[in-house]
């Protein structure tokens, strides 16, 4: 083929733009920050805009395999294994043999306390045992970001305005759960312990109610929606 035929031929096909690194970080760092709006609610059910989470909590990559090994210590430390029984050897008496060897007509027996006897020790019972497993401070304040952004990814975070001086009356977090629609568990989460917040959500079935200070991974993976209020945001760090 001619060389001139060869360059007109290439000229057609259609380059392919480049794309700078800082205009991709750009693009990306736009998507974050659309996923890291909450909806604001107020105490009534009716929408007040849109809150920005802070990133530092709800926009980090999900380590998956970490939230793995909190949720296992977190079930594993919740099971106290403090059933005991005792064999024959822990069993009280059994120290002189029942009857003779022979001569009885009845079958041979060497304690009383034998786990064929009532009374006797038990066989292959449970016994305690110390299962506590430990969890690095870092590696649960890890845990619990990852476990933020992935319910900040699914849009389950939502933060209510006044949530904290409500009265202590159930139809308030009823009424207000109602309106929303929303299926599933829910976790109210406050900047204190408030006395009024809780004895509102302790009649309702699946609704719980906890300080930001106390959070864990475990607790924001098992509820569906989580509803923050404006002072718990501000006391995660």
């Amino acid at each position: 083929m001619p060389r001139s035929k060869k360059v007109a031929e290439e000229s057609k096909i259609p380059k392919v733009q480049k794309v700078s690194k800082a205009k991709l970080a750009a693009t990306k760092s736009k998507s974050t920050l659309s996923k890291l709006s909450a909806e604001v609610y107020d105490t009534n059910g009716r929408r007040q805009g849109s809150f920005n989470l802070p990133k530092e909590f709800f926009g980090q990559k999900v380590n998956e395999s970490l939230l793995t090994q909190a949720l296992h210590v977190y079930f594993e430390n919740q099971s106290k294994h403090t059933a005991s029984t005792k064999t024959r050897s822990e069993t009280r008496g059994g120290g002189a043999k029942p009857w003779r060897q022979k001569g009885t007509g009845r079958a041979r027996a060497g304690s009383k306390r034998s786990p064929l006897w009532v009374g006797g020790g038990i066989t292959h019972g449970p016994k305690y045992r110390d299962t506590h497993l430990n969890f690095p401070k870092k590696m649960k304040h890890k845990a619990l970001i990852s476990a933020l952004s992935s319910k900040a990814n699914s849009n389950s975070v939502k933060v209510i305005t006044n949530i904290e001086k409500i009265e202590p009356k159930t139809k308030v977090i009823a009424n207000l759960l109602k309106k929303l629609n929303l299926k599933g568990s829910n976790l109210f989460v406050v900047s204190d312990k408030n006395p009024s917040v809780k004895l509102a959500a302790r009649n309702l079935q699946k609704t719980s109610v906890d300080t930001s200070v106390n959070l864990n991974a475990l607790e924001i993976i098992q509820n569906k929606n989580i509803f923050f209020s404006k002072e718990a945001i501000g006391k995660l760090s």
